[in-house]
C-alpha cells in the first residue's frame, strides 16, 4: 500500500498529539496535505493515499501552536521549538513511508517507521 502516514506523540506528557497542525509539501513547494491530527494522533487526509513520486517532500509540524493550547504545558512565550521542517525524500513510490513524530517542547525525533 503506497502512500505516507504521519503519527504524532507527545512524549512529554505519554500522548498522542491530537490537534497538531501539519503541512506536507512537495519538492515544488505546493501544498499536498494541511490539517491537524486527530484523535489518535494520525493525519488523516485523502490525498496522503496517493502513490508519490520519487523526490524530496516536507512534512511541517507546528509544534509550538500544539503546547500553547495544552492547559498543563508552560510553554515560555519564546518557545524553543516553533515550527518543526522535516525534509525527506521517496525512492520507491511503490513503498508506504510512515512518519512518526515523537515531541517535547524542547525536542524531536522524527524517522522512518514501518507502520
Amino acid at each position: 500500500m503506497p502512500g505516507i502516514s504521519i503519527h504524532v506523540v507527545d512524549v512529554s506528557r505519554g500522548v498522542v498529539a491530537a490537534g497538531m497542525q501539519i503541512e506536507l509539501l512537495g519538492a515544488d513547494g505546493k501544498v499536498i496535505a494541511s490539517c491537524a491530527t486527530n484523535a489518535k494522533g494520525l493525519l488523516e487526509h485523502p490525498a496522503l493515499g496517493a502513490t508519490f513520486e520519487r523526490g524530496s517532500y516536507e512534512a511541517v509540524f507546528h509544534v509550538a501552536d500544539y503546547y500553547r493550547r495544552q492547559e498543563d504545558v508552560a510553554l515560555p512565550q519564546q518557545p524553543f521549538l516553533d515550527v518543526v521542517h522535516y525534509h525527506f525524500g521517496i525512492a520507491e513510490p511503490q513503498q508506504h513511508y510512515h512518519l512518526p513524530f515523537k515531541c517535547t517542547p524542547w525536542g524531536y525525533s522524527c524517522f522512518r517507521g514501518g507502520a
